[in-house]
């Protein structure tokens, strides 16, 4: 099954300043991103955060996913100048 991120997650600047989050929560997608990278399980998520589900999950892994494809990333090396 595909799933759009933009149709979970959102950015509203009434809600926390405008950070992305889960449509319907206060929830943002960093938050998730935060547990999931402590070691929190998804199924340990939902329990602790009822209003979600596992698709809000994914979709936030997605989201992140996205962010950084889309990021440019540029050397900083000096390969190839000339050096007194």
């Amino acid at each position: 099954m595909l799933m759009s991120t933009q149709s979970r997650i959102i950015l509203d600047p009434s809600i926390l300043s405008g950070k992305p989050i889960i449509r319907g929560t206060r929830i943002s997608v960093d938050l998730v991103l935060e547990l999931l990278a402590s070691g929190w399980d998804e199924s340990t998520i939902i329990k602790e955060y009822p209003g979600l589900c596992r698709e809000d999950i994914l979709a936030c892994i997605k989201y992140a996913q996205e962010i950084i494809r889309s990021e440019r990333v540029y050397s900083t090396t000096l390969e190839g100048k000339i050096t007194g």
